[in-house]
């Protein structure tokens, strides 16, 4: 029965990533493709200066736009799966994906500019007295841009998994005296710990690989890998170098989620097991 789902998997994500791994071996000469085999297009990413400035600059949104969205989607996914009875909040969240991609950055790009409303706020309020321009073309612009993009996308991930923690955990908790703070932090966190952290990854390599807003938001400080890989397949046209330079994107995020997940598990703050915090409280 799950063939047509692996099917689906294998001819429209697994076989796209094998010719995109084959052809990041080839080499580019006057946009045209020669396929021979040879590892200059990983040895001059890894080695020029250019790329890993842009690299850990993308690590460095992806990192705190994904721990901003966490942040702000706990507190509603805790209100969505333990408090609120209505789904009218999660009907709201869903809705926001209504509206375009590029409205969204063009509504940021309108609130952020010189002539923006931020701006004519401050002038009207007197705490400025000429337009600012550092609110737009940086890394804040991008990373405010990209958690409001990708907040609702979090917010979903969250609330899936919290639902896979019963209440009766949490009920249990608070008949061992801890608090509704408590109940959180030592039962609900921990046995979520492993979705909660699919959630801060996938924002992270949403956030990282995006190049529409750092293109139109970035400027020379916001820019990000996946702007970088995207002008070597537009602009360039090496493809080979810009299939090499995501897979290299893609061994530093596998490390870091590897990272995360064993200082989680060395630390105590993911559970190995569901239910185990509870278990050992009792």
């Amino acid at each position: 029965m799950a063939t047509p789902a692996a099917l689906y998997m294998f001819v429209f994500f697994v076989a796209p990533a094998i010719g995109l791994f084959i052809y990041s071996f080839w080499s580019s000469e006057a946009y045209r493709i020669v396929p021979d085999f040879q590892f200059s297009n990983y040895l001059d990413s890894l080695t020029s200066a250019v790329f890993w400035k842009v690299t850990l600059n993308a690590i460095r949104i992806g990192l705190i736009t994904a721990t901003i969205s966490v942040l702000l989607a706990i507190p509603v996914g805790y209100y969505l799966v333990y408090v609120s009875r209505s789904q009218i909040i999660l009907y709201l969240i869903l809705i926001t994906w209504f509206s375009s991609y590029l409205v969204r950055i063009y509504a940021w790009r309108t609130l952020l500019g010189t002539n923006g409303l931020l701006n004519t706020v401050l002038l009207e309020m007197g705490i400025i007295h000429e337009p600012v321009t550092a609110f737009i073309f940086n890394s804040f612009a991008v990373t405010i841009t990209l958690t409001h993009i990708y907040l609702p996308f979090c917010i979903l991930l969250v609330v899936s998994a919290l639902s896979e923690i019963k209440r009766d955990l949490v009920d249990a908790s608070r008949d061992l005296g801890t608090s509704a703070l408590g109940a959180f932090f030592r039962v609900i966190a921990p046995n979520a710990a492993n979705g909660l952290v699919g959630a801060f990854m996938l924002t992270f390599i949403l956030v990282a690989g995006d190049y529409a807003t750092p293109q139109m938001l970035g400027g020379s400080s916001g820019q990000t890998t996946g702007l970088l890989i995207a002008d070597q397949f537009r602009k360039t046209g090496n493809w080979p170098l810009g299939a090499a330079q995501a897979f290299i994107m893609f061994a530093v995020s596998a490390t870091l989620y590897v990272a995360v997940m064993t200082i989680g598990r060395a630390t105590g703050m993911i559970a190995k097991r569901r239910g185990a915090v509870v278990l050992e409280e009792a």
